[in-house]
């Protein structure tokens, strides 16, 4: 499905769906609360588990605590279910936990005995938000100490209206723990709790429960209470999980706050980050659009060329193109000039040969004129055919053929028919014994050599040699030929192997020159997997020509 007509996503909003990610920031730390409440509510079951030990550890062996008669049974329960309603409305009046115990009477046990013992048992164990009660094997509730609830309501905390107005739309997002909550038994408590029944079949046990309300979860772990090998009874803990949910709460505003100021933050650097960005992209488009002034001339961009960035090395890249398109706009410029240099001559000899043989009467003459006017034909074929040489070399490199042969050999073969083409010219060779195995065309790099070989007689200075040089350089062998003579111009000297780029000037000669030899070649040697360069001598009195080749594998030494 393709993108609204009309609808194009800018830098700043693609960043700004990038940005989208930090999304994963929250819910990380949103699972990390997760966890730590798991935490927390495992090591408050054990801490309750702990407290019920202790209980039931000072209860066990005493048997005539846990008993209650038959007659008494039922007014004994009727009577601790009073007293805990009343216990828990004194607690929410004074703020005071209030113990209440109905302990069962046998014969010879006080029933003030039994309920100070264990009411100094139960006191000495419980906490301030913790409800401790112990029950017996018939599931009748024998002693209840502690609430649930806090001794003191948490008081707002102070603050302006702001500030106020803030914890309450925080406290809409992210829910607190009610502190109001009704903390009385259920009537099924005792029938269907099942940490009550797994500590009566003799095995700790906690359970998560809601209150009666709904609006508090409860946290209760039962132990039970041995007599040599019976159950005689059980202890039960009770906690709330407000402390745990206080601290959830107060991370998960802690977190909603950082999320809040994280995304503040990364909304306003990357927004200033891609306007930055985008203002540079603009005006690096708007130079490129204007490199081209009405006259045809490129110039240098320079927004961001300083720059160590991507955009920066953009700027430096369409520069550097530009850069060329200006020298290949110069190249064509010259080739013209170039063109019409070396094509005046042959045209300027045929049509005087033609002019001067309409108005010559002697045959002879008239032979001479044609001859003349035959040069010229000449000269000018010879112009088309070495324009067209250079297209014909790269045509056919595509689908030439290589092979291995010795580069050593072929040196010296066109070395010794050099020395009868220029017979004038003196060669030094110097090549070492060996066998310089080389993958290409042999013919191909005749020609290449023969290239450089004719460059150095032609710029040569007369009774000097020519000195030809082939050494191995690690992997690869390096062929030389330097010859006296003027150096290189400072203006063609990064250009010598390009097409058309000639040092001659104007060099008197018969033979046309269109500066296609040396990059003739610079073909021939990429084809090889070489390369070649050309230097002035560093005491300025001759040109040295390197070319580097690389051997083949299996390479060997003579």
């Amino acid at each position: 499905m393709g993108l609204p007509l009309g609808f194009r996503p800018t830098l700043r909003l693609k960043l700004a769906l990038v940005a989208l990610t930090l999304l994963a920031l929250p819910w990380v730390g949103y699972r990390y609360v997760q966890e730590m409440e798991r935490f927390l509510l495992e090591a408050q079951q054990q801490a309750l588990l702990a407290t019920a030990r202790a209980v039931a550890t000072a209860l066990h062996e005493r048997p005539q605590l846990m008993r209650v008669k038959p007659a008494q049974a039922d007014a004994a329960q009727r009577a601790a279910e009073e007293r805990l309603r009343q216990a828990a409305e004194r607690a929410e009046k004074s703020g005071h936990p209030v113990v209440v115990e109905e302990i069962g009477r046998e014969s010879g046990v006080s029933e003030q005995q039994s309920v100070a013992e264990i009411g100094a048992i139960l006191r000495g164990l419980e906490r301030s938000t913790s409800r401790i009660w112990v029950v017996n094997r018939e599931l009748k509730l024998l002693a209840l100490a502690g609430s649930l609830k806090p001794k003191s309501k948490p008081e707002d905390d102070a603050g302006d209206g702001a500030a106020r107005l803030w914890r309450d739309i925080l406290g809409r997002i992210v829910p607190r723990p009610a502190e109001d909550f009704d903390e009385a038994l259920d009537e099924d408590v005792l029938g269907t709790g099942r940490e009550i029944a797994h500590a009566l079949l003799g095995a700790p046990a906690t359970r998560l429960r809601a209150s009666a309300d709904g609006r508090a979860v409860i946290v209760s772990a039962a132990h039970p209470i041995w007599s040599r090998d019976d159950v005689v009874g059980a202890v039960v803990v009770e906690e709330t999980t407000h402390s745990i949910l206080a601290v959830r709460s107060q991370a998960l505003e802690r977190l909603l706050l950082a999320t809040i100021v994280v995304f503040a933050l990364a909304a306003a650097v990357l927004l200033g980050f891609a306007t930055r960005l985008s203002n540079r992209i603009r005006r690096l488009r708007d130079e490129a659009e204007s490199a081209v002034d009405a006259r045809g001339r490129l110039k240098r961009l320079t927004s961001g060329s300083q720059a160590g960035d991507e955009i920066g090395d953009l700027s430096r890249s369409f520069s550097a193109v530009l850069e060329k398109l200006a020298q290949h706009h110069g190249y064509l410029e010259s080739l013209a000039g170039r063109l019409s240099h070396e094509l005046r001559t042959p045209i300027a000899v045929v049509r005087s040969s033609l002019e001067n043989l309409k108005l010559e009467q002697d045959p002879a003459q008239r032979q001479v004129y044609l001859e003349r006017a035959e040069e010229g034909l000449s000269r000018l074929s010879k112009i088309l055919t070495r324009m067209s040489e250079a297209t014909r070399l790269e045509q056919s490199l595509r689908s030439e053929t290589r092979s291995r042969f010795d580069l050593a050999e072929v040196v010296r073969e066109c070395v010794s028919g050099y020395r009868l083409a220029y017979a004038q010219r003196d060669f030094e060779l110097q090549a070492p014994a060996q066998v310089f195995a080389v993958d290409g065309s042999p013919d191909l790099f005749a020609q290449l050599l023969d290239k450089l070989v004719a460059n150095a007689v032609d710029f040569g200075r007369p009774g000097t040699p020519i000195r030809i040089a082939l050494a191995q350089a690690g992997y690869a062998a390096q062929l030389t030929v330097t010859n006296s003579g003027p150096p290189i111009p400072d203006a063609v000297r990064g250009r010598l192997f390009e097409s058309m780029i000639s040092a001659r000037g104007e060099r008197a000669g018969s033979e046309p020159h269109l500066g296609l030899g040396l990059y003739i070649a610079r073909l021939i040697a990429e084809f090889h997997g070489g390369s070649i360069a050309a230097a002035n001598l560093p005491d300025g009195s001759g040109v040295s020509v390197r070319l580097t080749l690389p051997l083949g594998a299996g390479n060997i030494a003579a």
